[in-house]
């Protein structure tokens, strides 16, 4: 069965304040881009940059129709002998440059806010990405799961917009929503 997939660009930019240990990171620092378990790429090492790292590293990677996130995985070497360690994660939902108000095709810069292995805020990523070719049939993307909902008005039209969640707390009282 053939799964199609579009062509991601990413460009790596830079990260701001990143810590281990609530210490800066002095150097080494690199970031792993991942689509799925088996599509991983990796930019070059900033050597200098320290706790405010640039790479301007562009990753082009295929990008399946499925994809719902691409994670960051910000790391760096505690020295020259290796020994990665994790400075922080940010995953970004496929929805926030596909499926929006702009054409899927434009250039588009955004920011993350990344965590550490503990879930703590730990610095931020910069990140410019678009698709080299865009999606052109956004039904088989809903079905495939990529994040637009599927409803069926009472007239029986099919309609493929974007459905809104909220979010329904737990720590309240079943009774007391509705009042």
């Amino acid at each position: 069965m053939e799964t199609k997939s579009s062509t991601l660009e990413i460009t790596i930019l830079s990260a701001e304040d990143l810590r281990t240990d609530k210490k800066p990171v002095k150097k080494n620092a690199f970031v792993v881009v991942s689509i799925g378990a088996f599509n991983n790429k990796a930019t070059k090492m900033d050597r200098e940059g320290g706790s405010y790292p640039s790479w301007n590293d562009k990753l082009v990677m295929d990008m399946p129709m499925q994809t719902r996130f691409i994670t960051l995985q910000v790391k760096y070497c505690k020295s020259s002998s290796g020994g990665e360690r994790t400075v922080g994660v940010a995953r970004i939902p496929v929805t926030d440059f596909i499926g929006g108000y702009s054409p899927e095709t434009c250039l588009q810069y955004l920011s993350y806010r990344l965590r550490d292995p503990k879930g703590l805020k730990n610095g931020i990523i910069n990140v410019c990405l678009r698709l080299k070719e865009p999606v052109h049939n956004c039904s088989s993307r809903a079905a495939a799961g990529g994040g637009v909902g599927m409803g069926i008005p009472i007239d029986g039209r099919r309609d493929f917009g974007v459905v809104t969640g909220i979010p329904i707390w737990s720590g309240y009282p079943s009774n007391s929503l509705f009042r």
